[in-house]
């Protein structure tokens, strides 16, 4: 038995060790490439030396656009088209199946909640979160304390958040804080937090928030120390004070800042998929777009339907991008 293991040891580190030596040999194959072209480049005279740089520059990330977005976005798309095991073509069927079947209007239903309520609650508070923590001494130590979920994954937020959702038999020691809360408080049987439909989708949605918040209130504060010191002290001097300064200079001065961070939480909330696999793995109600997606493909099987929602995932995403570059490139030119 024991002349077993060893020759399955020796095995997996030769395996291993192979895999290792043909990574180096290919990441040095790669280099020596780079290395190459970029010599030609650098000695290139004459008509061709703008051409060979712009190709140099732009080369790498061309082919990297083309095999890793283009390709497989084209891909996907035929394969939506396609039945489950993607033998035959079946036209549109697996569009009309994602928005007439209930189940799946119902998984749009809750990525629709998503990508209103969390972008929105997140963009809030992160503009509270700076209009405070500007004020205070000291802000960059408590701006860390606030961003620091930001470095946390979205499984590792979601496994700490579940120990807060945690529920139990009132009689019992709880381990959930948000159940030894509302006990405290006099509340004798709450629900199992996780199982309770609607409220369990809204609970999820604050796992996004505690993570993204951070990163609002960082891009805010930036946005608001860059309004001119000239035009808060004119609004103050005709009379601007509190909620007026805010809502008729400070917010009109960042807003486009506001909407970047706004369409940039959508992107990320749209895609997400971390926090409900491993919360409730889509069950209990709190089924989305993405996760949706995953368990057609790879746990059921389904090449044509997990797909078709590939591309719903997409088409969604894209219009959220495009309009965020442009508002990135209004806001360069402004400045």
């Amino acid at each position: 038995m024991s002349g077993t293991t060893a020759v399955l040891a020796d095995s997996v580190w030769s395996d291993a060790a192979l895999k290792f030596q043909n990574t180096l040999v290919v990441v040095a194959a790669f280099l020596g490439i780079v290395l190459l072209v970029f010599f030609a480049a650098g000695r290139a005279t004459g008509r061709i030396a703008r051409p060979l740089t712009i190709a140099v520059f732009l080369g790498p990330a061309l082919v990297l656009l083309l095999f890793g977005l283009v390709i497989p976005a084209l891909g996907t798309i035929n394969l939506s088209f396609r039945n489950d095991d993607s033998t035959r073509y079946v036209g549109n069927r697996n569009y009309i199946w994602a928005f007439t079947s209930d189940p799946i209007r119902q998984v749009l239903t809750n990525t629709l909640l998503w990508i209103i309520i969390a972008p929105v609650v997140t963009t809030v508070l992160g503009l509270a979160m700076a209009l405070l923590v500007d004020r205070m001494k000291r802000q960059s130590f408590y701006k860390s304390l606030i961003f620091m979920p930001m470095a946390v994954s979205f499984v590792g937020a979601s496994f700490i958040w579940r120990f807060v959702y945690e529920a139990r038999d009132p009689n019992q020691p709880q381990v959930g804080l948000l159940s030894q809360v509302v006990i405290a408080l006099g509340w004798k049987h709450p629900p199992n937090w996780i199982l309770e439909q609607p409220l369990n989708n809204f609970l999820l949605m604050v796992i996004m928030i505690w993570v993204q918040t951070g990163f609002a209130m960082v891009v805010l504060s930036a946005a608001i120390k860059a309004v001119p010191d000239e035009i808060t002290e004119a609004a103050r001097i005709d009379g601007a004070q509190g909620p007026r300064l805010l809502f008729y200079v400070t917010i009109p001065m960042i807003r486009n800042t506001l909407i970047v961070v706004l369409t940039t939480v959508m992107i990320t909330t749209l895609k997400v998929f971390d926090i409900v696999r491993t919360m409730t793995g889509g069950n209990f109600g709190t089924q989305i777009l993405a996760n949706e997606m995953y368990s057609q493909k790879f746990v059921q099987f389904d090449a044509g339907r997990g797909s078709t929602l590939a591309v719903i995932l997409f088409v969604a995403v894209l219009p959220l991008v495009i309009y965020n570059i442009i508002q990135l490139r209004k806001e360069r030119a402004t400045r």
